[in-house]
């Protein structure tokens, strides 16, 4: 699973409204009949209309300031294990999204009319989406880049040649393309992978936006907050304030695992996850260190989904040493542990 919490983009180019991020998420209803459309919802409701989002959350912003967030986006990524194991079931996806948002809310270091903060002190709404698309910063984008640029010059060169501006060999064009469509790493049914193309399998995820105020419109609530697990003295009490974001996602993990019963292996944690991007070498040794059994299932998970260290924005220096640790570890695993490709 993996969490993103991003603010409201602001500037000159950007709307002071959710506006234009909702009717982005509206993009896979278009053209569906409604019975077959997914609606926004929340903590009790279904069938929230767009419209009423925006309303929600623009009218939501009392005293904040033109260059402060009015709210915020999260992102849900189940994996595909995740989402294999609940059966890609939406209501269930749903219903996790709710407990999530009880995480979130108790993440969150002040309180409101005296009380911790709680999921009724939360304005949000979230949109359930079924399909991904590769973007230009993807990995399989990046590693087929110098191929289909070849293959979008030698195309440009056959248009050419049929105008007649440059002699040629169509023929043998057509077969350098094909060998270069054949030695491209990423492909989908035949085709190389490119930026805009639908991604295989499983790919549901929810969006959240989540107002910057509280449902009162009274307390501003960020969890973007640089305050993050801080104490500061109020009234001669030491108090704790900010948002914390790693309990969050954690006890989201537990969260799912609890209701679903989903036995999560060591290499889908957060936990590891941050790990790795922190200290490659002690996540390597925690991996190495796994029972025989988890062991199994961690080495079939990096071959089947890959950790694509770069996209974790490791140092250059972490990089080399975490895939050279990652190759022998795997190549350990795969002797001892009888799994072929």
């Amino acid at each position: 699973m993996y969490i993103t919490i991003t603010p409201q983009k602001l500037g000159g180019a950007f709307s002071q409204s959710a506006g234009d991020f909702v009717n982005y998420l509206e993009k896979e209803n278009q053209g569906k009949n409604p019975l077959d459309k997914e609606y926004f919802f929340n903590q009790y409701e279904d069938t929230i209309k767009p419209y009423q989002v925006i309303k929600e959350i623009d009218g939501n912003t009392d005293k904040l300031k033109l260059k402060e967030p009015k709210y915020y986006s999260i992102t849900i990524n189940p994996s595909q294990y995740e989402l294999k194991h609940i059966r890609n079931n939406p209501e269930q996806l749903r219903a996790f999204v709710r407990e999530a948002m009880k995480e979130y809310a108790s993440s969150f270091h002040r309180e409101i009319g005296g009380k911790p903060i709680s999921v009724d002190d939360i304005k949000y709404f979230a949109k359930l989406e079924h399909e991904r698309t590769y973007k230009s910063n993807d990995v399989a984008v990046r590693e087929n880049r110098p191929y289909n640029n070849q293959i979008a010059h030698l195309k440009n060169e056959i248009r050419k040649v049929e105008r007649g501006e440059v002699s040629g060999n169509i023929r043998q064009i057509e077969k350098d393309i094909r060998k270069l469509v054949r030695d491209a790493p990423y492909k989908i049914r035949g085709q190389v992978v490119e930026p805009g193309m639908k991604k295989e399998g499983l790919q549901s995820h929810i969006h959240i936006i989540v107002s910057r105020k509280d449902a009162s419109n009274s307390y501003s609530l960020s969890p973007g907050s640089k305050y993050k697990a801080s104490e500061v003295k109020m009234h001669g009490k030491l108090v704790k304030r900010g948002f914390e974001r790693d309990r969050f996602i954690q006890n989201s993990e537990k969260a799912f695992d609890k209701m679903f019963q989903y036995n999560r292996n060591y290499v889908e944690s957060y936990t590891a996850k941050k790990l790795l991007t922190k200290n490659p070498k002690q996540y390597f040794v925690s991996l190495n260190n796994l029972g025989i059994n988890e062991k199994k299932i961690a080495f079939k998970m990096i071959r089947q989904t890959g950790l694509q260290l770069p996209v974790l924005h490791l140092p250059q220096n972490k990089v080399g040493f975490a895939y050279k640790q990652l190759k022998k570890i795997i190549e350990a695993g795969i002797k001892s542990s009888s799994i072929s490709y």
